[in-house]
C-alpha cells in the first residue's frame, strides 16, 4: 500500500464502487486530527467527519456530500480561545488523469462530459479517490481565517490628549519671529 502525503487518507478504488453507487460516512481518528490541525494552523480539531455519495460515471466518479468539523481557533479581536463549526458541501467529479487533463480549459466536448459552467474533473490518482484528502481540502476551504468570538468588538486604544501638537514648537517659533501675520 502506498503512503499518502495527507494526514488522513481513505482511498476508494473506482472498481470497488458498485453501479448503484456507494454511500460512505467517515470520521477522522484523533491521530489524524492532530496532523490536520497542524496543517490548517488551528489550535485543535475536536471533530472532523464527512458523508459522501460516490457514483460511477464511465471511468470517472462523481462525489457529493458534506464535510463537518469543529475547529479550535483563537479570536482575532479578544485573543480568547473559541470553537467554530465548519459545514462544507462537496460536489466534485473525478476522471482518469488523461481525460481530466484533456478536458481542462474546455467548455465541453460535445459528449456531455462538461456542461456550460461546470468545473473540469479532478484527475484520479492510481484509479482511486482519496476521501480523506478530499475532506481535508474542503475543511481548509471552510475555515474562517479571521474568527471572531460572538460579541467581540474591536475598540481602538484611547489616546490621551496631552495638549502637545506635533507642530506646536514650529507654531511658537513662527509667532516669535513675527511670521504669524501676512
Amino acid at each position: 500500500m502506498e503512503k499518502s502525503e495527507h494526514p488522513w487518507s481513505v482511498p476508494v478504488a473506482v472498481e470497488d464502487i458498485p453501479e448503484t453507487g456507494l454511500h460512505m460516512e467517515i470520521e477522522a481518528p484523533a491521530s489524524a486530527r492532530a496532523g490536520i490541525a497542524a496543517l490548517a494552523a488551528v489550535r485543535d480539531l475536536p471533530r472532523l467527519s464527512a458523508v459522501f455519495d460516490l457514483t460511477r460515471r464511465g471511468a470517472g466518479v462523481h462525489v457529493s456530500g458534506f464535510v463537518s468539523a469543529l475547529v479550535g481557533q483563537t479570536c482575532v479581536v479578544s485573543l480568547e480561545p473559541m470553537e467554530s463549526a465548519v459545514e462544507e458541501a462537496v460536489d466534485v467529479s473525478f476522471a482518469p488523469a488523461a481525460v481530466a487533463e484533456g478536458l481542462a480549459g474546455k467548455e465541453g466536448d460535445g459528449h456531455g462530459i462538461i456542461a456550460g459552467d461546470e468545473e473540469p474533473p479532478e484527475p484520479l490518482v492510481g484509479g482511486k479517490v482519496d476521501l480523506g484528502a478530499l475532506a481535508i481540502e474542503f475543511l481548509l476551504l471552510g475555515i474562517d481565517p479571521y474568527p471572531r468570538k460572538l460579541g467581540a468588538e474591536f475598540a481602538p486604544p484611547k489616546v490621551e490628549d496631552r495638549g502637545d501638537k506635533p507642530f506646536a514648537a514650529l507654531e511658537t517659533l513662527k509667532k516669535r519671529l513675527g511670521g504669524g501675520q501676512s
